[in-house]
């Protein structure tokens, strides 16, 4: 299980210092950096920065921020945890991300997304009416761009290439790029249509139920002659140093947020007990570094996934608990889970 790979995933939520008070936008972000470089140093294999554009999150451009980690790092691996394509230029993209590729001597990754928050449309100028198409076309053209040659494409959404070259061109010749999956078989099938990693968004009940996604994937890779890669999953969790804290350091928050978003969703508020429930049995990896390593490792074994990242804020915890949260996933709960699968 030695080729098992990480993360950390976080949109910089927007988190309170230890005296209560919520931190500026800025300073989130600069919190966002000292959890990389400590993640870096305790040899977690990637950091990931979500795209949002909401009041409650501080990572709008995850590149820009991924440029100053690579600064301060030396051996993580520099991802987004999506880039919301649909509302992006694929070609300013691939630039910014071969861009970041450069500093940070070819550590850079790109999770592709259609995004679940659709903030980023109106901002742009999209219309929602075009969700489908805008991400149909643009992948189609960011698969394109990977190549590193001359582009030629035409479609809808944007003005056509006629033998356009792109640069910066990354030094392997290679940017590596993931495809986010929130649950729509359509898109596991256009993943595997591009031969492209798949990278599934598990927020919510038991993971196992991901598992026909994931030999959907494989199946459509082998129908279309393309590669299959090892799958990667990222879910929401806090680790502390008991059970009892890691619930309590993340639930009043964890509430808050969701009960925001739900109200735009149509969803009622959450209950205790079903955020319970989602500790216990769903995809909230929430605990002690014991409780969280045990329950990644039955996920990453139920579904023979390769990569495993947690989302390892959800609210605005305090700094002092998510830089020890970071300190404790990457000094026992990573090698935690590699004794329990190896054993």
């Amino acid at each position: 299980m030695s080729d098992l790979v990480f993360g950390l995933d976080t949109f910089g939520d927007v988190p309170e210092d230890d005296s209560g008070k919520p931190v500026s936008h800025a300073a989130a972000i600069r919190q966002v950096v000292d959890e990389a470089v400590l993640a870096d140093d305790l040899g977690v294999d990637v950091i990931a920065l979500g795209e949002h554009h909401r009041p409650e999150y501080s990572v709008s451009t995850p590149e820009t921020v991924l440029a100053g980690i690579a600064t301060r790092t030396s051996r993580i691996r520099l991802s987004s945890g999506v880039t919301v394509l649909s509302s992006d230029d694929p070609v300013r993209v691939f630039q910014r991300f071969a861009t970041v590729d450069a500093l940070s001597n070819g550590r850079a990754e790109v999770i592709l997304g259609r995004g679940s928050f659709t903030e980023s449309f109106p901002l742009f100028g999209y219309d929602l009416a075009d969700y489908d198409v805008l991400f149909e076309e643009r992948i189609e053209l960011f698969a394109k761009l990977l190549d590193e040659q001359p582009v030629t494409w035409s479609g809808t959404t944007r003005a056509p290439l006629t033998d356009a070259d792109v640069f910066p061109k990354t030094e392997s010749g290679h940017l590596t790029t993931w495809v986010g999956v929130g649950g729509s078989p359509q898109s596991v099938v256009r993943t595997a249509r591009y031969g492209l990693p798949l990278m599934l968004a598990i927020i919510g009940g038991a993971p196992e139920r991901f598992a026909p996604y994931i030999d959907l994937y494989r199946r459509a890779a082998d129908q279309l002659g393309t590669t299959a890669h090892p799958v990667g999953m990222h879910s929401p969790g806090f680790v502390a140093d008991t059970d009892e804290e890691a619930k309590e350091l993340f639930w009043p928050y964890y509430r808050v947020m969701r009960d925001r978003i739900g109200a735009l969703r149509g969803w009622p508020p959450i209950r205790r007990q079903e955020f319970d429930s989602e500790v216990e049995h769903g995809s909230l990896y929430i605990g002690s570094p014991e409780t969280v390593a045990r329950r990644m490792a039955a996920a990453i074994k139920g579904l023979g996934v390769g990569r495993f990242d947690l989302i390892y804020t959800a609210g605005a915890q305090p700094v002092s608990a998510r830089m020890r949260a970071v300190e404790l996933y990457g000094s026992r709960v990573i090698p935690m889970v590699r004794d329990i699968l190896a054993s």
